[in-house]
């Protein structure tokens, strides 16, 4: 029998205690438990950034595991816990729109709001509740305790903007999302909206660059710009061996375009 997978995303670092603790909590519950980091590395506060990498992250998983995602400004104020069933995963996470991506690309969820004391440490603190609430609610899920065991179902949660590509005449038009590690530019541009608009020839273009697309970093020469799409299936702007965020100077929200050749 495969054991519970549980696995781990939060803007909390690794520096101190705070995703220790967690497992812990976790563990204890579900002792059998494989756990697993997606990252700790989410800007702080950065709900959309938690948004994206948790929806880059859980189709790769096994089906069944359970995610358990704390990007949370709002810790201890009246937003609600959730936990919900999706795609064949589980997922535990404020209501703050962590799981925006997650939720509209499944066909069907069930969502319930985290209300029973039973799945939850006794005394929950009101600047941790990723270690009270939500940590033991997904070990519970783990040990297949029911969704609708944890709370009353629900049928609305917070849902965050996340820009996507549109088309104004000749020009697909979209942003850059995310940076990641190696300063690659992650777009709004995913590939079906691409060969909708330009299944063959373009060029991209970031302020006054025009950008060649290229089918993976070691086509473009060293140092050089070059786009393609990554394994994120998302348009990237990337430099090959350096940093197209410094190249570029360009930060998330930056215009991206791209025109037919």
């Amino acid at each position: 029998m495969m054991r519970p997978t549980i696995a781990f995303l939060t803007d909390f670092g690794t520096r101190d205690h705070y995703v220790g603790a967690m497992k812990g909590a976790a563990l204890t519950i579900c002792p059998d438990a494989t756990l697993v980091d997606i990252t700790h590395d989410v800007d702080p506060q950065d709900i959309l950034g938690g948004a994206l990498e948790l929806a880059a992250a859980y189709p790769y998983f096994p089906p069944g595991a359970v995610f358990v995602a704390v990007v949370d400004p709002g810790v201890g104020s009246a937003r609600r816990g959730l936990a919900a069933e999706a795609s064949g995963y589980k997922f535990v996470a404020p209501d703050n729109g962590l799981l925006t991506l997650v939720l509209r690309e499944a066909a069907a969820a069930q969502v319930v709001e985290l209300r029973a004391p039973q799945f939850a440490r006794a005394d929950v603190s009101r600047t941790f509740e990723g270690r009270d609430r939500f940590a033991p609610a997904a070990a519970w899920l783990a040990r297949d305790t029911p969704l609708a065991s944890l709370g009353p179902a629900v049928d609305r949660w917070e849902m965050l903007r996340v820009p996507q590509a549109e088309v104004s005449g000749n020009t697909l038009r979209g942003e850059v999302l995310r940076i990641d590690r190696f300063g690659n530019l992650v777009t709004s541009i995913d590939r079906s909206a691409f060969d909708g608009f330009a299944a063959t020839g373009a060029m991209v273009l970031v302020g006054p660059h025009r950008i060649h697309l290229v089918g993976t970093y070691a086509e473009a020469p060293p140092n050089a710009l070059c786009a393609l799409f990554g394994s994120s299936n998302r348009l990237e702007v990337a430099v090959n061996g350096g940093s197209a965020a410094r190249h570029l100077g360009v930060a998330r929200g930056a215009p991206v375009a791209v025109t037919r050749a």
